[in-house]
């Protein structure tokens, strides 16, 4: 396997396909996925020309299993070192979900000329959780929800989620994809269960709202308007208000992992985007 190692000796596992001397895109998924969440956007802009890079976040999929440094800061950490190491310029990071935070917190930071322009789809920014200043939010009781179903039973919780709410497949008329399903369940298992935990309150406590203030470059903001896992009126509404360059893109009836259930129209403008 293809692995780097971070400054506090944690290994991540990369992809990194294409012409190396081609525009990166480099992909960041969400919780409690793997960089194969991403296989088809990648061969996709693969055959367009571009070189293509996703890594597996520390504690999932193929990377070390952490039992510590599973928070924002550090997985931004990871991803400096990755640029780092990869020498990658004029790079576009797309995250999706807890992916769309790690993007906001290391674009925020990156170096010059490391980064061209960002895309959040069904990103978790600026914050999840109810706050004072956050009213709006999902109260705790939610997360804490999802830590108790981790613990119970991960294998279950880890059906039920992309069954259910994750693809819209709870929805009346829906496409299942039992494929779908299966895969998510095949990547999540392969992570670990303690990092999983961590992460729960790194997507859902972590405040980013001075990254997007941050972000001075062209931003793309995707989301689905039947988004039952990130509810678009805390999530994306409100991160286009901060982002000093930010372009939102909505979809009706769309939910949280629709550039799987709908690769054609979500490739097609991310394409767009990264072409302008």
């Amino acid at each position: 396997m293809t692995t780097l190692t971070t400054r506090d000796s944690t290994r991540i596992f990369y992809k990194d396909w294409g012409p190396k001397e081609a525009q990166p895109i480099v992909f960041h998924h969400g919780w409690p996925l793997s960089a194969d969440d991403w296989d088809n956007q990648m061969l996709f802009f693969l055959a367009q020309g571009y070189r293509v890079i996703a890594h597996d976040r520390r504690g999932h999929g193929r990377s070390d299993q952490t039992d510590s440094g599973n928070d924002m800061d550090t997985y931004a950490a990871d991803v400096f070192d990755l640029a780092k190491a990869l020498d990658l310029h004029n790079a576009v990071h797309i995250g999706h979900s807890t992916g769309g935070g790690e993007v906001a917190r290391y674009v925020a930071r990156a170096e010059a000329g490391r980064v061209a322009k960002a895309v959040l789809l069904g990103a978790v920014t600026p914050i999840m959780l109810q706050t004072q200043a956050n009213p709006e939010g999902l109260p705790m009781s939610v997360f804490d929800g999802f830590r108790s179903a981790l613990q119970a039973n991960r294998a279950q919780f880890f059906t039920d989620v992309p069954a259910g709410p994750f693809y819209g497949f709870n929805r009346q008329g829906a496409n299942v994809s039992q494929g779908l399903i299966n895969n998510w369940w095949r990547q999540g298992m392969a992570g670990g269960a303690k990092a999983h935990y961590d992460c729960i309150a790194a997507f859902s406590e972590t405040d980013f709202t001075e990254d997007l203030k941050a972000l001075n470059l062209p931003v793309l903001v995707m989301h689905g308007e039947d988004d039952q896992i990130v509810p678009i009126a805390d999530s994306a509404l409100k991160a286009i208000k901060l982002l000093p360059q930010g372009t939102l893109k909505t979809y009706p009836g769309l939910p949280h992992g629709m550039f799987a259930t709908h690769p054609e129209l979500i490739n097609t403008d991310l394409l767009a985007f990264v072409q302008a």
